[in-house]
């Protein structure tokens, strides 16, 4: 963290702040001086100039305002603030979940986001998700065991997927959740709102002694599209509580008082990131979603205040510094997560996302909404799994069943896709829905299209499985959920410690980001004031766990 003397640049007229008076001998220009202060974040930085040379001013005395210096005064050319980590995002967020730092991992899907990370990241202050969609519940469920067995008091959540085609399923989560005492979901790639994720909201809904609405179960929901984010940021729908009411889920007074808290009170507003995304720019949507915020939080006057978070494109303190200066306030990263020595994935995959480059990726069919035609983005370098499940969708929509499917097509998907007959593929697929969910195995008897879409679907499903298992026959087919963020954060840490897939823990890399975030922060708080700093001022380099230390 060093950098050249700088040449001080007189600011404009009438820009100075006023003179400082040192306590002794005057500061030496060095080639580190202010490059320490101002990465020493945790205390303020006072910029002068001895012999035309920026440096920082120690000790002394400061006179703002003071339009004339005496003979043994400097001028004050900028000043900032101490910026400590706990200092970015807002504070009400982190106290509300019980955090240090407003930074929050994502739910990768199949266990990627393992309870390692969310162990870790909990222990470190931080909020993480357990990676819950795509596994079984016998998975989540020990995941959960495993979790609320660690001693210590940490916060965790896990993720609750939309399931359109699987409605059973995501109802069967929501109650393994509220049986389990699990009070913290990420919502993610909801188009709509369910009747499974309302009554997980409002489960346990009641007043307290002071008559104030309590809430045990929250939600974080992770959304790309407006008219998404406005159903989670207003009450649940009349019609889904009066369903519940007459399930006998709720009672009607829990109904009312549902009436009057939001579906989630924080949102992550996700722009161009891995696995689901609408590749959004979060230049555009963020202040979109914000002024919808405001427009709501006005709309509905909530006693706690609506807020808005950032993910999709957070991997370095670049990224960071933009989503929190934009007034984030939380970020959550997802797509380097992965990455990680904690991970639940395989060396081979973190090899790969390792050489990864911003233009290495490209949108797939997606798993679970296949027929939909719904995509996620992948890692595209050194995988063909993209362009095969692509052909499968084009097959899926020209022909009516597998059995239209020409012989010399037909032939080419046994041979090079699943490597084996279609029917073979099918006896497993239906083995595996007789445990998940059967009603899937009646529908595919009576609908010939319906049972092609599972089959072509038992190819995307195992692709990510083979990535997370490290499977070698089968690398040519990995279905690697990965965003540009990975390019970006790859080009970061080369040549740094960083740089090697064994060293990348979850919790150096958030502390990484978010104290480069802090530095880079009072970097452009300079550059605001006038001064101006040399290129390597441009990037934070990663720092090593025991130079980090001091700051956290």
């Amino acid at each position: 963290m060093s950098s050249t003397t700088q040449t001080a640049t007189p600011p404009a007229t009438g820009a100075l702040l006023g003179y400082w008076r040192p306590n002794g001998s005057v500061p030496k220009a060095s080639a580190d001086a202010l490059a320490k202060a101002i990465y020493d974040i945790n205390r303020p930085v006072t910029v002068t100039a001895v012999d035309n040379v920026y440096v920082p001013a120690e000790g002394g005395a400061a006179t703002l305002g003071a339009a004339t210096a005496k003979a043994d005064e400097y001028p004050i050319l900028a000043y900032v603030p101490p910026l400590p980590l706990r200092a970015l995002g807002d504070p009400g967020f982190c106290a509300d979940y019980g955090l240090r730092y407003a930074y929050v991992s994502g739910a990768m899907a199949n266990g990627i986001a393992s309870t390692d990370i969310v162990i870790a990241m909990g222990k470190a202050g931080m909020l993480g998700f357990f990676g819950a969609a795509g596994l079984p519940l016998t998975q989540v469920e020990k995941a959960i065991d495993r979790i609320q067995a660690e001693p210590g008091d940490f916060p965790y959540g896990f993720n609750l997927i939309h399931s359109p085609n699987e409605q059973d399923l995501e109802a069967a989560v929501v109650d393994l959740y509220n049986a389990r005492g699990v009070h913290l979901v990420e919502a993610s790639a909801y188009l709509g709102l369910t009747p499974s994720v309302v009554y997980y909201r409002v489960h346990g809904i009641h007043r307290n002694a002071d008559g104030d609405i309590v809430t045990p179960n929250r939600i974080i929901a992770k959304i790309s599209r407006i008219e998404v984010a406005t159903k989670f940021f207003s009450p649940p729908p009349a019609r889904i509580l009066q369903e519940l009411v007459a399930a006998g889920k709720i009672t009607s007074e829990q109904a009312e008082l549902a009436g009057h808290i939001p579906m989630a009170q924080d949102i992550t507003v996700e722009s161009d990131s891995g696995g689901h995304t609408d590749n959004q720019q979060a230049v555009t949507l963020f202040p979109t979603i914000r002024a919808l915020m405001d427009r709501l939080q006005a709309e509905f006057g909530y006693k706690q205040a609506l807020r808005l978070g950032a993910g999709g494109g957070v991997a370095t303190p670049f990224s960071a510094t933009a989503f929190l200066s934009m007034g984030a306030a939380y970020l959550v990263t997802g797509t380097i997560n992965q990455c990680t020595v904690e991970a639940g994935t395989s060396d081979t995959t973190r090899a790969m996302l390792a050489q990864a480059r911003q233009a290495d990726i490209t949108m797939a069919p997606a798993a679970d909404m296949f027929e939909m035609g719904v995509k996620v983005q992948v890692l595209k370098r050194g995988t063909m799994f993209a362009m095969r499940a692509a052909k499968l969708y084009d097959i899926y929509r020209s022909c009516d069943s597998m059995d239209s499917i020409p012989p010399e097509g037909r032939q080419a998907l046994e041979k090079q896709i699943f490597r084996q007959p279609l029917a073979s593929v099918w006896d497993g697929t239906k083995a595996f829905f007789e445990q998940r969910d059967p009603s899937q195995i009646t529908r595919a008897e009576q609908d010939p299209k319906h049972k092609m879409a599972l089959v072509f679907r038992w190819y995307l499903g195992q692709s990510s499985r083979w990535a997370n298992a490290g499977e070698p026959d089968r690398k040519i087919d990995y279905q690697i959920w990965c965003g540009p963020a990975m390019g970006a954060f790859n080009e970061w840490v080369a040549g740094s410690f960083l740089e090697e897939p064994r060293a990348r823990s979850v919790v150096t890399i958030a502390h990484n980001i978010l104290y480069g975030s802090a530095a880079q922060m009072r970097i452009n708080m300079l550059r605001c004031q006038g001064i101006s700093l040399a290129p390597e001022y441009a990037v934070v380099p990663p720092v090593e766990t025991a130079e980090i230390k001091e700051f956290l």
